[in-house]
């Protein structure tokens, strides 16, 4: 009983330290001015967009599914992706970071894997 317990517990706590992530929750999602007006499909054609969800990050050039999200020390989430670019075959494995933006608590930066910032997105309306 005990020990199914602390299993019980210990597991809640994983639980809940992956959810917060530092209060980076993307049950709903964010975008750029064209990422959200985009968010049901394409709405508007835009050179520039980005739509982020929790299952994927969308740009004008490219869609990238997510197979993987992990907090980080530092607040922010890892994702590891696979991509498809627009006028290529197949999908790409990637990685980038979604981190809070230094200037707007509200809005979130998405950085590749070298920390070249992608774009910076807002909660859609």
């Amino acid at each position: 009983m005990r020990r199914g317990g602390l299993v019980f517990t210990a597991v809640l706590i994983v639980a809940a330290s992956h959810a917060s992530a530092a209060g980076i929750d993307l049950s709903k999602p964010y975008g750029d001015k064209y990422g959200c007006i985009n968010r049901n499909g394409q709405e508007v054609a835009a050179d520039q967009m980005l739509l982020l969800t929790d299952k994927e990050l969308i740009t004008a050039a490219s869609a990238c599914t997510f197979s993987d999200t992990k907090a980080q020390a530092d607040g922010s989430l890892g994702v590891t992706a696979k991509c498809e670019a627009e006028g290529e075959e197949g999908q790409a494995p990637t990685k980038f970071t979604i981190k809070r933006s230094a200037k707007n608590a509200k809005k979130l930066v998405v950085a590749d894997d070298d920390g070249n910032v992608m774009g910076e997105v807002s909660r859609c309306k």
